[in-house]
């Protein structure tokens, strides 16, 4: 089945082809619901013979469906179009000790999510997560589910069903495509995070993708999602984006890829537990746990969390030397405290600027972005699977 690309452009032409003004119909329906075929017309510029043939081809399909009927003071009465609400979507967020798992629907709404704790042993951690999965499908029996989408925590050439580099990962997460398929008859699609991230903001964020834009994904590690010229930039062997191993001291930390004083082992989750442990003399403690110590004013949470921002910020400002985008959007839990530690992440990246700086944001609902990743993989037609 025909699925869509990540262009959001809101015009097009009757001499525009025809996928192109399918995609941009399908897409102002997803964003405006519920909305009619005559302003569907209006806002697209299409005529609305056009509108109506791919309108009718997206019903056919089961992508939307007519619902409530409006009201005019004269005239026909419009029906309002919709996404069809009962086709959902697996999405699964992989880290290397716990997965979260949701049940979405196609705008990217969250129905229902848990975490599998990832056991030792490769076979016991496929076999936990594949499970999971099963259980949601059982629960969820009155939706139709269009496929499984998984952001994957490290760089991998999914044709080879191999990865490249991940150094904070433990088992064989790839393995995971075969056994789902197997287990579910659902088609599967997998990617890097931060590439699936960058993909999700065009999908369901504020960029238009039309502009430059980099992803900086923040967790265990930091890694960035890069689009470019309305695609996403993979590089030789899919290892475009890797700045969390840029070094930025020599005489920092070591790093699980072999370097030490990379970006990621002093701007990342990880490493802000790490201060608050050294600062503290106590055992390190969750990431989740930091954030809510620093929001009750607790002062070596707060300093962590304050070098932890100052090393995101001067990794950012390599990152707006080496691309200059347009726009550099943050994933992950800081996100959940950027009204306290943004400005400090923005202030190193504008440091020293000789060019104007890019937009500086948080992802909307940051916690969450990576669940909706998954989404747009399965939705999308520019992201890449390892049957292609």
């Amino acid at each position: 089945m025909q699925r869509f690309s990540f262009n959001r452009t809101q015009t097009a032409s009757n001499k525009t082809p025809r996928r192109i003004n399918r995609n941009l119909i399908f897409n102002l329906i997803r964003t405006k619901q519920p909305i009619s075929r005559a302003d569907l017309a209006r806002v697209s510029g299409l005529q609305r013979s056009t509108i109506s043939l791919i309108v009718e081809d997206l019903i056919a399909e089961g992508w939307i469906v007519e619902g409530a009927v409006g009201h005019l003071p004269r005239g026909r009465r419009p029906t309002f179009l919709e996404i069809n609400s009962r086709r959902a979507i697996i999405a699964l967020d992989i880290h290397p000790s716990q997965t979260t798992i949701a049940v979405t629907d196609l705008a990217g709404r969250i129905i229902t999510q848990q975490i599998v704790l990832v056991p030792d042993g490769a076979t016991k951690a496929l076999n936990a997560i594949v499970n999971a999965i099963r259980k949601l499908l059982a629960a969820h029996e009155d939706l139709s589910f269009d496929g499984i989408g998984i952001s994957l925590p490290g760089r991998a050439d999914l044709n080879l069903q191999k990865l490249i580099f991940a150094p904070n990962l433990n088992w064989p997460v790839l393995s995971l495509k075969s056994k789902m398929e197997r287990a579910t008859g659902l088609r599967v699609k997998m990617d890097n995070v931060a590439n699936a991230c960058a993909l999700s903001e065009v999908w369901f964020g504020s960029s238009d993708g039309l502009h430059d834009l980099v992803v900086v994904n923040v967790s265990e590690g930091i890694g960035t999602g890069i689009f470019a010229n309305g695609q996403l930039l993979r590089g030789e062997s899919g290892l475009a984006g890797e700045f969390g191993h840029v070094q930025l001291d020599a005489d920092g930390p070591q790093c699980a890829c072999g370097n030490r004083g990379c970006w990621e082992v002093l701007a990342s989750n990880r490493a802000a537990v790490a201060a608050y442990a050294q600062l503290t003399g106590t055992q390190p403690i969750t990431f989740d746990a930091l954030l809510k110590l620093s929001q009750k004013g607790d002062k070596h949470a707060i300093t962590a969390l304050t070098r932890m921002a100052e090393n995101l910020g001067r990794g950012i400002r390599t990152i707006c030397v080496a691309l200059a985008p347009k726009e550099i959007v943050v994933v992950g839990d800081i996100t959940t405290v950027w009204h306290s530690f943004g400005s400090i992440i923005e202030a190193q990246m504008k440091k020293n600027a000789f060019t104007k700086p890019p937009i500086l944001r948080p992802a909307y609902d940051g916690a969450t972005a990576r669940l909706r990743s998954a989404v747009a993989l399965v939705l999308g037609d520019d992201s890449i699977s390892s049957d292609q």
